[in-house]
């Protein structure tokens, strides 16, 4: 028989089950990272307060798989209160030949009404070794710092 002992708060929610457990399944490299807002925060489930750059300008975010898989669903969520800015990602795929763009999207963050941007992808990529998420925090220059409130997979 086998066993686990599950440690306060482990526990997967109701919400989380369709999720990949990207912990496990990945390794991830980032150009940046604001030691009080790691990656870790927007990729597990229970992260608190997402991950932000510890530089200003572009960054990236890159999941590596240990082992290919099949993605049918991601799903991003990007937050701002502080300042207005007008922000651009990209999202890329790859089988380890080349690199595959899914989507290219800009918004605008003007709090205090619009804060946060949700996008929810249905797609349908087989063989998937990297996930890479490139993040332009202001399009027109700046010293605006790139955050990611979560990034889901399914």
């Amino acid at each position: 028989m086998r066993k686990r002992i599950l440690h306060a708060g482990t526990a997967k929610r109701p919400e989380d089950k369709d999720w990949l457990d990207l912990e496990h399944l990945a390794e991830v490299e980032i150009t940046s990272e604001d030691a009080a807002h790691p990656i870790e925060a927007a990729l597990t489930p229970g992260g608190n307060g997402g991950w932000r750059a510890g530089e200003a300008g572009k960054q990236a975010i890159r999941l590596l798989f240990d082992q290919p898989l099949r993605l049918r669903r991601i799903q991003l969520s990007f937050q701002e209160e502080e300042r207005t800015r007008h922000q651009e990602f990209v999202l890329r795929w790859s089988d380890g030949r080349s690199y595959r763009e899914i989507v290219r999207q800009q918004y605008h963050f003007s709090p205090p009404g619009t804060t946060r941007e949700e996008e929810d992808f249905q797609v349908d990529l087989s063989d998937v070794r990297a996930l890479e998420l490139i993040i332009i925090p202001e399009t027109g220059g700046g010293e605006a710092r790139a955050s990611l409130h979560r990034l889901r997979l399914g």
